[in-house]
């Protein structure tokens, strides 16, 4: 299914495909009749099918996106886990909905902690993955968090094909990654090679953790028994975690930032998800000059290494003129991109700060430890989404991985959409990946307008609901 570009109108047959077998609706999600639900966009394939289910049962972009990165978790655990992190933009359109209209964006960023860090040989970061969906779910989502949390269940319980991404990034990092017990009896084959594409990768540990999310509700893993089941096992396997560090692990909701396009305005995540201020910058300079590719790229990781270096206001440093600066090589992440009818928009990137986090498991939990910020740089975190406030429209949403070519990835993915009534009408400079969908008529108005892409040259999965 590498590179799969389903525009609106087309299906993919998913007989004995759907989440709960034969694609039955999502229980708790009340099922609509036909008609366009949505579309999905995102880096792995299986994933991307249960946001489908959900959207198809009559979920909404959050519920959707929730469930998505949870599947994540079992299905791309190399870039996607409970123990990592991310970032999300989100857009209602509605006025006097959340974000009165306007998106907002839900950080739940890495960091490091500082408790047991001194004590750690492999330092590990908070995990905010959990807290982060749930904060997207509470603000946004309508269906019971419960239900979107089963199918990740079901697919750590009963097993999942391993897919051509997560074969991948086995090959990179096995010989290290094997050389923690929990790790190699997860992703190693009886023959001790990696898991090969298409092999069953089922995950015991991590589905009972899920499970316990699903019963006990999140907070478990942040101040209950859970929460201290998992830091002695974090700080066993070298982590230097502590439940203090875990009950300071909060995501938040802030402003996005915000430049204008012609009559429509696009938002972009803003830091310490600072591979949105970089495209906001890249953007910018393609704005004024759509074949400078080098020199957007240029000064987008010049804004992202001055916030690094100084902070301050993202916009003011927009307008500031900067020397070009370099980054450190930068971890891995990945990203999806889900709508639903009402026009609402979700663009996500998520990250384990290093291929496969720390490479060390918390024996009991399944669960990866992401590695800390104070080991290694934070990613490009990246992610717009184009709006029309006249209309109350959307317009384009974007969410893009590939490491320093993130910010470009998103910055060139919107200048394409927004240019075309494609979603992606040429792929986006390497290294740069992106997920794409556009309704160039604007949603809610003109869902026959809208279109939804992956990167052709991943292994990833765009498709739409109804």
């Amino acid at each position: 299914m590498g590179g799969l570009v389903l525009l609106a109108g087309t299906l993919l047959p998913l007989a004995g495909c759907g989440v709960f077998g034969g694609g039955a609706p999502v229980a708790g999600v009340r099922a609509l009749g036909k008609g366009f639900q949505g579309a999905v966009a995102a880096d792995e394939p299986q994933a991307a099918l249960i946001a489908r289910s959900v959207l198809a049962a009559g979920g909404n972009a959050a519920d959707a996106a929730t469930a998505l990165g949870f599947a994540l978790t079992v299905t791309l655990p190399s870039r996607a886990g409970l123990g990592g992190g991310g970032a999300c933009l989100v857009y209602q359109p509605k006025p006097s909905g959340p974000g009165g209209g306007v998106p907002q964006a839900v950080l739940f960023t890495l960091a490091a902690p500082p408790v047991l860090a001194s004590a750690a040989d492999r330092p590990a970061a908070a995990p905010l993955m959990a807290r982060g969906l749930y904060l997207l779910h509470a603000t946004y989502g309508s269906a019971p968090m419960a239900e979107l949390i089963a199918p990740a269940e079901r697919l750590a319980r009963f097993g999942v094909p391993v897919s051509t991404a997560l074969a991948a990034d086995l090959a990179v990092v096995a010989t290290p990654l094997f050389t923690d017990p929990p790790a190699r009896a997860i992703f190693a084959a009886p023959s001790g090679a990696p898991l090969p594409a298409g092999a069953t990768l089922t995950q015991p540990d991590l589905a009972a953790t899920l499970a316990d999310l699903r019963v006990n509700g999140v907070g478990d893993l942040y101040q209950g028994t859970l929460a201290s089941r998992f830091a002695a096992a974090a700080r066993a396997a070298g982590g230097g975690l502590a439940t203090a560090d875990l009950r300071a692990a909060l995501p938040r909701l802030a402003a996005p930032i915000v430049l204008a396009a012609g009559y429509d305005r696009v938002a972009f995540l803003p830091p310490p998800a600072d591979g949105g201020l970089a495209a906001a910058g890249a953007f910018a300079a393609l704005e004024r000059d759509p074949r400078a590719l080098a020199a957007a790229a240029a000064r987008g990781l010049a804004l992202a290494a001055a916030w690094r270096a100084h902070g301050g206001s993202p916009q003011a440093l927009l307008g500031q003129s900067l020397p070009p600066a370099a980054l450190p090589a930068l971890p891995a992440s990945t990203s999806f991109a889900v709508i639903d009818r009402t026009g609402m928009a979700v663009g996500c990137a998520t990250t384990m700060d290093n291929l496969f986090g720390t490479g060390r498991v918390a024996a009991g939990t399944g669960i990866l430890l992401a590695a800390s910020p104070a080991s290694a740089p934070p990613p490009l975190l990246s992610a717009a989404i184009a709006w029309n406030p006249n209309v109350h429209g959307f317009r384009a949403v974007v969410a893009g991985s590939g490491q320093a070519g993130a910010p470009l990835a998103v910055a060139a993915g919107m200048a394409g959409a927004l240019g075309s009534h494609l979603p992606m009408p040429t792929p986006v400079p390497g290294p740069g990946r992106a997920n794409a969908i556009t309704c160039w008529a604007f949603l809610p108005r003109n869902p026959g307008s809208c279109g939804w892409a992956t990167d052709p040259r991943g292994a990833g999965l765009a498709l739409g609901a109804d």
